[in-house]
């Protein structure tokens, strides 16, 4: 099947592969017939069951974007005018999840610099603070300003532009819903604050002010953007069997149905820079819950490991343009989609409220995302224990947090051997969490690849502690089949967080551990490997993976 709607921006394409015609016209029929498409778009809160209700009864204003978010353009770029004027051209963005992975790939698309401070890591939270601070104006991005990522960041900057005699409330603007703690202190303190949508969840507000303010500050052209998602918006709340945003919502569907609950995103030489990261975030933590939901797994392109080969549980997708060399899934279920970023964006949140009805889920809850945060304060706070490593070798010290380790176990090299061997070769997935600096860190993506050849499995990589305000809550919510390489390490020098009784190292190792113990209580393998400074310890680690 592909779809081609001549009233769909120019350059929409989007084409499928199914074993089964019969199940997902089935799919696209019943969707048709209950009207989920425009339901969505007239706020029913009522087509994801009674228990989600009250949740989605309030986070449903992600569907009127592209003509609310609208008045945001004119002052945004004023705004941008006159810091610019001031010589204020460098920008940078504190925030989590879906504020700060929307700015990035709107950003990178546009060709524009942003910097995107999403990590606890104290080299890297020096690195931004330290680059050209005379220039540099700093976005917080944060619902109601608890992100004690997204608060330590601020407290970092601030202390900063102090020190340099500038005053903060000419350099930090707030983007946070209106009345919450973080718009009274803003306000209070002078700085420019923008209020976002209250109606909208983070990993839906692509196209609010978290994705907004800081795009537009940095150059992007967010009128555009706008004027992309409103041009698709009546085909993806229309109840027809040509929608887009139904019909490949439902192959997800599907699919999860005949077991195929993965989801390779692969770009196929997209013009959209990242957009796989962004769609990650928003598909795992809107459907990864009560032993349910979709793995995105985040690949370079179409030839690398789990896009081609592929296994029998995963959906191949293609981010780009439409392809007779694009792989064929083992599954038998794929798709290729192209379209322009803002078009994208809404095809895309239509499509996961729609996989998730079909899934049994609430799409716009993460109640395992609170378990980590809760460990990482027990750990900070002394009321949890420390773990007790199991050996050194090589300059990585290695910890197993349930006992599942081989007592015998002496090199990392054994104990990662042991971690894969846990893996269910029909069904499982393996996760690789690196809480590192990834400014400096960058070739360790790169064991993505190595373990998804070395395995044959589906293989995810993230950034730690960013992925806990997206997988994290399928780690810990979805179906019980991971295995979870954790890397810790040592900072080159730690880093105090202003007014807070911890450091940025100590809360970053908090953030690991907790979650460790969060998965461990689920029955979840994990292995962390905590690197010293040296060399030696990253040539241990590169060995032991492959």
């Amino acid at each position: 099947m592909q779809t081609d709607d001549a009233d769909a921006p120019a350059g929409f394409e989007l084409g499928l592969a199914y074993p089964d015609e019969k199940a997902l016209d089935a799919a696209i029929e019943a969707l048709v017939a209950d009207q989920v498409a425009s339901r969505i778009a007239g706020h029913d809160a009522t087509l994801w069951g009674p228990d989600a209700e009250e949740e989605s009864g309030k986070r449903l204003g992600w569907t009127d974007l592209h003509v609310t978010s609208v008045p945001l353009v004119a002052q945004v770029t004023e705004l941008r005018d006159e810091l610019r004027a001031a010589g204020l051209d460098r920008v940078v963005l504190c925030g989590m999840g879906g504020s700060s992975l929307a700015p990035e790939v709107i950003c990178a698309t546009n060709g524009v610099p942003l910097t995107v401070l999403d990590s606890s890591d104290p080299d890297m939270v020096r690195e931004a603070v330290d680059e050209d601070l005379g220039s540099t104006v700093v976005v917080v991005s944060s619902k109601s300003g608890g992100t004690v990522e997204t608060d330590s960041q601020r407290r970092a900057y601030e202390h900063a532009f102090e020190v340099a005699g500038i005053d903060p409330a000419t350099r930090i603007v707030v983007v946070t819903d209106p009345g919450s703690p973080l718009d009274a202190e803003a306000s209070a303190k002078g700085y420019r604050v923008f209020h976002a949508d209250p109606e909208v969840g983070g990993r839906y507000s692509a196209l609010t002010a978290f994705g907004l303010v800081p795009s537009g500050l940095a150059g992007a052209d967010i009128k555009a953007l706008l004027e992309q998602a409103d041009e698709i918006a009546e085909d993806v709340a229309a109840d027809d069997a040509t929608n887009p945003a139904l019909v490949l919502g439902a192959l997800l569907g599907v699919a999860n149905a005949a077991g195929a609950d993965k989801m390779v995103l692969a770009d196929a030489g997209s013009v959209n820079v990242g957009f796989g990261d962004w769609a990650e975030q928003l598909v795992a933590e809107s459907t990864g819950k009560q032993g349910k939901g979709i793995l995105p797994v985040v690949v370079s392109g179409p030839g690398a490991p789990n896009a081609d080969p592929s296994t029998p549980d995963e959906v191949v997708g293609m981010i780009g343009p439409m392809s007779d060399d694009h792989p064929q899934a083992v599954s038998g279920y794929g798709f290729a989609v192209d379209a322009p970023l803002g078009a994208l964006f809404l095809l895309w949140e239509y499509a996961t409220a729609i996989a998730g009805r079909l899934i049994g889920i609430n799409p716009f809850d993460q109640p395992d995302v609170e378990s980590a945060k809760q460990a990482a304060r027990d750990m900070l706070e002394g009321s949890a224990d420390a773990p007790v490593a199991a050996f050194t070798d090589g300059g990585v010290t290695v910890y197993d947090y349930s006992g599942w380790l081989p007592e015998d176990t002496t090199t990392v090299r054994d104990a990662v051997a042991s971690l894969l061997d846990e893996l269910d070769p029909e069904r499982g997935y393996v996760a690789v969490q690196a809480y590192l600096d990834r400014f400096g860190e960058t070739t360790l993506a790169e064991s993505r690849d190595v373990l998804a050849s070395r395995t044959g499995r589906p293989t995810t990589f993230g950034w730690g502690p960013r992925f806990l305000h997206s997988t994290g809550q399928y780690h810990k919510g979805g179906p019980g089949t991971g295995v979870y390489l954790q890397v810790t390490g040592e900072p080159d020098q730690d880093l105090e967080v202003p007014g807070r009784p911890f450091t940025f190292g100590e809360f970053l190792l908090a953030q690991a551990v907790g979650d460790a113990g969060v998965l461990t209580d689920r029955g979840r393998p994990v292995l962390r490997l905590h690197l010293d400074r040296s060399d030696a310890a990253r040539a241990t680690l590169r060995e032991a993976l492959e």
